[in-house]
């Protein structure tokens, strides 16, 4: 963990993801973790990057997400807000063609029809703008049937057996899997990782980016921006993990454990 000089506040940017480090996976922010980004935008600049669309952006961090945060990166930062105004939006369509599409679709519907488990709901594929989020068990699960599914998961690695059969179904499609959460994976082209973000951000020249993921192993969505030259990477395991960190490299002092 690097030592960051609390003078430098205009030129260093903390960039968030969302899921299991501002917030429990799929709940909203709590109060007490609102409150402390409020006071730590007062030190540094702050961002979101998620791969999820901005509509469970706000779900998760509120309406008010883009007068709260200087920047909000949905998708991996393919629908870009900077300072609460629409900067750019890309779609997978265009990029990979509607036959490799249909394909991707076809395929991981006929897999997923294969896969016997405890439940399933609806949503098992959710067309995003420049990604495909993948659901064994389906979007529309309850919280306690998300919790069932990923204990399920980590024994018996439904999700990456699921990605490395389309790894070899689809190699050489310029295609990316990469899981995260608890109950999905989500398939993009190369290189629309949450590093594309790191892109858009080149252009205001910041001296420093802090990035706070969860899933910062291989095959995780936060591993490659987590590594990124560009970026000082901090792997935290809980939104109270979060600020502690942060606590500790802002405030200079120890945060309590509530998130």
């Amino acid at each position: 963990m690097a030592e960051t000089d609390s003078g430098e506040t205009g030129d260093v940017l903390c960039l968030f993801d969302v899921d299991g480090t501002l917030t429990e996976a799929r709940q909203k922010i709590s109060q007490p973790m609102d409150e402390f980004m409020q006071r730590l935008r007062k030190k540094v600049k702050v961002g979101v990057v998620s791969g999820s669309d901005v509509g469970k952006v706000k779900e998760q961090l509120g309406e008010e997400v883009f007068s709260k945060a200087d920047y909000v990166f949905a998708e991996n930062g393919l629908v870009a807000y900077k300072a609460g105004k629409l900067l750019a939006v890309q779609n997978i369509q265009n990029h990979i063609g509607e036959e490799i599409l249909q394909n991707l679709i076809n395929y991981s519907l006929n897999y997923m029809a294969k896969i016997k488990l405890p439940r399933k709901r609806g949503t098992f594929i959710e067309f995003r703008n420049g990604m495909l989020n993948i659901s064994p068990i389906g979007r529309s699960c309850s919280q306690e049937e998300r919790i069932e599914f990923f204990e399920l998961d980590k024994k018996e690695k439904i999700r990456e057996r699921f990605v490395a059969d389309l790894q070899r179904e689809f190699a050489g499609k310029g295609l990316t899997f990469s899981i995260g959460g608890q109950i999905s994976f989500d398939v993009f082209p190369d290189g629309w990782d949450k590093r594309y973000c790191l892109g858009i951000l080149e252009k205001d020249n910041l001296k420093t980016i802090h990035f706070f993921g969860d899933k910062t192993s291989p095959g995780g969505n936060d591993y490659e921006i987590y590594i990124d030259a560009r970026t000082i990477g901090h792997s935290v395991t809980c939104p109270g993990d979060t600020r502690r960190i942060c606590d500790e490299l802002f405030f200079n002092s120890s945060a309590s454990t509530q998130s």
